[in-house]
């Protein structure tokens, strides 16, 4: 079996603000990863083509290349890295091609260490899960039920409560925020709770 379980995984912080990126990488060796960082996309994919990590904690608003790109290279290049996304703000069209490409959580700025441990679990967790399946033990149930993707409405529903507390509740200002129409914030929120899900 591979020996992904036992190893040190490393994380690649790709941030271009300095002091947030000297302070994740000073973070996230206490949370049992190996950990560098990069300050655009373009020192990221050369990093990765040097020494492949199995996970990235990556920032959408880079210099040059966006992240969003660079997510969607990454996924073509080394298909087993699992990522995080940083974002300072709600965006629902990222959100829409970051779930497409099988994101593991998205962390809206300012941020917990517990979310940033709760993030890298699950990231854990899939590294484990794609290493059993590509030594021929597959198990068509997740290594942990709760650990599977997020569903484009859920993230979606995320975005949107974190817009509006943002914003205390203002539909207007957290519509704005997130590029979409104050009707389409309201049926989306009115959807939300048909489905039963918290909308407060």
């Amino acid at each position: 079996m591979s020996d992904i379980a036992s190893k040190t995984l490393r994380v690649l912080v790709v941030e271009d603000e300095r002091r947030l990126r000297a302070v994740l990488l000073d973070m996230i060796p206490e949370l049992g990863f190996d950990a560098s960082g990069a300050s655009s996309a373009e020192e990221a994919m050369s990093i990765m083509a040097e020494n492949p990590h199995e996970i990235l904690l990556l920032d959408l608003q880079l210099p040059g290349m966006s992240g969003m790109d660079f997510f969607e290279q990454v996924r073509q290049r080394w298909p087993g890295t699992q990522v995080v996304i940083l974002t300072a703000f709600g965006d629902l069209e990222a959100a829409r091609r970051a779930i497409h490409l099988d994101v593991v959580e998205f962390l809206n700025k300012p941020f917990h260490l517990c979310d940033i441990e709760r993030a890298f679990d699950r990231a854990r967790k899939r590294c484990l899960q794609a290493a059993g399946r590509l030594d021929g033990h597959s198990n068509s149930r997740p290594i942990d039920g709760n650990e599977s993707s997020l569903t484009l409405a859920e993230s979606e529903r995320r975005l949107i409560l974190t817009a509006l507390q943002r914003h205390a509740g203002n539909r207007t200002a957290a519509a704005e925020e997130l590029g979409i129409s104050r009707r389409t914030l309201h049926y989306r929120l009115a959807e939300y709770k048909d489905r039963g899900w918290q909308v407060e």
